[in-house]
């Protein structure tokens, strides 16, 4: 199959890029799953389709495994993603050419995050210890590639400010990446503050607005602790309301206000955490494109 195109030229149109996020299955089950969703997403054609990397890249085999699986058979432009953890510089070498000679041509280039039951960050005494180290890697020795990197419109929980976390975000765009994928978020306010901020320090690569679309009052809490995003009293109130079975639909009526307010304010680009999960991606798709 021909190999993947660089997502960095899909902002050139001004149109809102569509991208969703798949996580590598665990399961049979979950193998099941992704590619039950992938089949129903086919239709809608995203822009581009993300695969992530475990805590310490412990899903390794499975991120190109699957990335391929979505790139062959289903005809998704595929981002991997790589974290830097746990790597040295040869075995990130090593992942990458993997990944070129499998097709990709773009990358989601992230620090990581320790494996579980670790809570420090130790990087590989041969490796990167930030991400801006891995994109500068990667853009030095795969010119050809597309890199997206993270931004934090909350900042990142280990950042002692928006400031501090910016002018690390800046160090990732001086060194090669060519946009921007955020951290969920569920205060439109806080993307646009955050564009602001990023403005006015010099970066001026496209920001994708990152949108997860709460199932329930127990999963937006969650999500509030592990990334520490601001959950609106507004939408606790929803949710909290909701009758049984009823909390996925009132996180997507939100979800849904939060797209349409971001795609009239002309985002470069709408990324949605869909969990393996079609239903999201299938209504929020039609605000996304203006059907």
């Amino acid at each position: 199959m021909e190999a993947n195109r660089n997502i960095g030229e899909k902002f050139a149109s001004g149109k809102t890029v569509f991208s969703v996020e798949f996580f590598p299955p665990k399961t049979e089950e979950g193998a099941r799953q992704i590619l039950r969703t992938a089949n129903k997403l086919r239709a809608l054609a995203p822009d581009y389709a993300s695969i992530t990397y475990g805590a310490g890249g412990s899903t390794r085999e499975r991120t190109l495994e699957y990335g391929e699986l979505l790139r062959e058979i289903f005809g998704f432009e595929i981002m991997p993603h790589l974290t830097c953890f746990g790597h040295s510089k040869d075995e990130i070498a090593a992942i990458l050419a993997r990944f070129e000679e499998g097709g990709f041509r773009n990358i989601m280039a992230l620090r990581g995050d320790p494996p579980k039951g670790e809570t420090e960050f130790t990087p590989n005494p041969d490796g990167f210890a930030h991400a801006n180290e891995l994109i500068e890697f990667i853009r030095k020795n795969y010119p050809r590639f597309g890199i997206g990197c993270a931004g934090y419109p909350e900042k990142h929980p280990e950042a002692a400010s928006l400031e501090e976390d910016i002018a690390n975000l800046k160090r990732k765009a001086d060194a090669g990446a060519d946009f921007v994928v955020t951290q969920m978020f569920f205060d439109n306010s806080h993307y646009f503050k955050f564009v602001e901020k990023c403005r006015a320090a010099g970066i001026e690569k496209p920001i994708i607005a990152g949108i997860l679309p709460a199932l329930s009052l127990k999963q937006a809490l969650n999500f509030k602790a592990m990334c520490s995003s601001e959950i609106p009293e507004k939408l606790i109130g929803r949710l909290a309301a909701a009758k049984d079975g009823d909390g996925a639909k009132a996180g997507l009526e939100w979800a849904a206000e939060q797209v349409e307010g971001l795609r009239s304010a002309g985002v470069p680009g709408i990324h949605l955490y869909i969990l393996n999960r079609a239903e999201s991606a299938l209504e929020l798709s039609k605000i996304i494109r203006g059907k």
